[in-house]
Parts: structure tokens; sequence; C-alpha cells
């Protein structure tokens, strides 16, 4: 069988709305004491095993050659339903105005002086418990724990993460229908919310999916205020991607440690296999649209169609590629993922304010500034 790989891709955010709460089925700290068994799970033909894809549906369709796992159907309108309920208010227009006319040293007083909310101190993204949620079918909970634990540490470990707006929790939350999204939830709680829908032991979709939405969190689009916004929508949802392709990579590498210690043959090729044809369709995308070796002729030929996009379309998808290079050639450009949208307007800003502001924040956050200056250069940005 074919992996299956997502033809389009898309995060959405759901409305800032009040939801009811999935009830936490497992924990991380309900799990020590079933460490050993997790272990062995995943080192039986159960737990390793790519487990027989579902349809989105969940029902027992015929198999698809390209399942859109995470995201819309590319006929569908991207977030509008999402879009059409978060507009914001005209006093906070003008308060995003005003901020956007001020100099770097009056934004970075303004962000001291607003506070960091959800800043926990010592607690990070990585380190913050974990607590899964929602319907896993027949998957073992202590397999799925142990699963998400390691694609955490796949996408983060080695990487500073400076941000100012770490959860205290990680949730992880399975849907029986639906899209992945991080859910702006009202409570002001300083739990991240991140919802997956993936098929039954398909482990390669839960790292891709998972890694994706854990790029929005590191970006500080996890509280209820990280509506998405154009024109700058389709550069985190680029970064982002880039992120999640990045730690499908790593996942690959450490797949020699616990819990994938022996018999881990049939799932390395599933992980791998899965990332090389997410690849294979993007680089063709890049063929398609001519090209990025000139990043800032490609950008001005669709700057339009990006910049009206709130969610990961096809060009947002070539993109990636170009960022996943520059996290490949530079770690330091993932660390600056952190200090990404800590600003009054976050993306619906121009995309020059976007990229002098991230700056800003990168400074303020004493991380390297290195990768918005090298989009900077790539976009021929003045």
């Amino acid at each position: 069988m074919k992996p299956l790989i997502p033809s389009q891709a898309a995060c959405l955010y759901y409305p800032v709305q009040p939801r009811p709460c999935s009830n936490p089925i497992r924990t991380e700290t309900s799990t020590q004491s079933a460490r050993s068994k997790a272990t062995r799970a995943l080192t039986e033909n159960e737990g390793i095993r790519e487990g027989p894809h579902r349809t989105p549906t969940r029902q027992n369709a015929p198999e698809l050659d390209g399942l859109r796992l995470s995201c819309r159907n590319a006929h569908q309108p991207a977030c509008q339903s999402v879009q059409s309920r978060t507009l914001v208010g005209k006093i906070e227009m003008q308060r995003r105005r005003i901020i956007l006319k001020m100099g770097t040293a009056h934004l970075l007083a303004h962000i001291a002086k607003a506070g960091a909310v959800g800043y926990s101190g010592s607690m990070t993204l990585l380190s913050a418990p974990l607590e899964l949620a929602g319907n896993w079918g027949r998957m073992p909970l202590d397999v799925v724990m142990q699963l998400v634990k390691s694609i955490r540490h796949a996408c983060l470990d080695g990487t500073r993460l400076i941000s100012d707006r770490q959860p205290t929790m990680l949730r992880v939350d399975e849907h029986t229908s639906g899209l992945p999204s991080i859910w702006l939830h009202f409570d002001d709680s300083t739990v991240a919310w991140v919802i997956v829908y993936i098929g039954e032991r398909s482990w390669s979709q839960l790292a891709y999916q998972l890694g994706h939405e854990l790029g929005h969190v590191m970006a500080n689009s996890w509280q209820q205020h990280a509506k998405p916004m154009s024109p700058c929508q389709w550069l985190e949802e680029a970064l982002v991607e880039a992120f999640s392709l990045r730690g499908l990579g790593h996942l690959v590498k450490n797949s020699t440690q616990e819990p994938f210690s022996k018999n881990n043959g049939e799932f390395v090729n599933a992980v791998t296999a899965y990332r090389e044809k997410i690849i294979e369709d993007y680089t063709r995308l890049v063929g398609e649209q001519g090209g990025l070796q000139d990043f800032g002729a490609w950008f001005a030929t669709y700057q339009r169609e990006l910049e009206s996009s709130a969610g990961l379309g096809q060009f947002a998808q070539a993109a990636s590629l170009t960022f996943l290079a520059e996290y490949e050639r530079n770690t330091d450009c993932v660390e600056a993922l952190g200090a990404l949208n800590r600003w009054p307007g976050r993306s619906g800003v121009s995309l020059s304010d976007y990229l002098r502001l991230w700056k800003a924040s990168c400074i303020e956050l004493r991380a390297s500034p290195v990768l918005p200056n090298r989009i900077k250069e790539l976009l021929r940005i003045d």
C-alpha cells in the first residue's frame, strides 16, 4: 500500500468560543508506571506497524491514493468561516496602527509593559506536561503517549525555546472528524490545545500533524488572541510546515532510541516514505510555479495569491522547502520561530512590517535574527 500523504495542507485555527472540554483520558504522569509496558508495545508489531489508514469519515470507504489528512479539499475556501468570525473591533485596530508607527524601542517597551500572558517561568513547550484527550479508537494510549513525547523531542531537542509565552501543558486531542488545528479557547488558561485527526495506528500521520501544530505553538499561535490574518499568514504556515518536515527527519534519526529500540524498521521506513512523498509533491509544485531560484521574483508573481490565503496553500507549500533548507543550514533559524507574533497585529500587518517586527522581537529575546534577515534578503524587501 502506498503511503498516504496530504495532497493539500492547511492549519485552521478554531474560532475563539466556548467548547465542551474533551475529558483527558491519559496524562503524562499517569503513564510513568506503565513506561516499560508502553515501550514493549511499540517494539511489537501491533505498536510499530503503520496501521491501516482510514478516510476522513472513518468509514470503510475505498482506499485513497492521496488522502487529505490534515487539511481542506483544494476546492474549498481556506478558513472562510473562521475568518468571517475574527473581525477585530475598531479600538483594537486603532491601537495596532499606533503601535506600527512606533520605532523599535517604543515597540519593545510596549511588549514589556503589556507582559507575557502565558509565560510560565522555567516551563517550556518541551518540558510542559502532556495530556491526551478525545477518541483514539483502538490505539493503545501508552503507545500514543510515548510516540507524542518522541515527536516533541524530535522537533524541539537542541533548539533554544526563547518565547516568553510558554504553555504549562500540551493537550493532544484526537477528533473523529474535522481538521487538525489549534483550539483557541476562551478560558485564559495556559494549555496549548492541539487537535489532530489521524487514521488507526497511522503513526506517520500523527508525527506530521503534531509537528505542524507544535510549530504554531512555538510561534506563539496558541492563545485566544492568535487568530490567523492576512496578508502574512502564509509565511507562518510555510515556516511551521518546514518545521514539521524537519521534525520528521529527526524522528527517523532518533529511531534507534527508546521507544524505537528494536524491530523499528517498518516504522522508520513508513515515516521516511511519508516525508519523502511530501517533499516530492512540494518539489513538483515548485517546478509548476517556475522554480524558487529567484525567491523574490517568485513572490512578486504569486504575491496576491499568497496574501489572500489564510492557510497552507500550494504556494506556501512550495515556499516551505526554501525554509526547510534554511533550518538545515543554520539551526539558529529554528529558534527564531519563538519570536514570531509577539506584537499587536500579528500576521495582519504588511510583510515589510512583519519582518521588521519579527527582527525586533528576536533582538528583545536575545535570539538570532538570522531567519527574518534571510527572508527579507530572499524576498528583496527594502
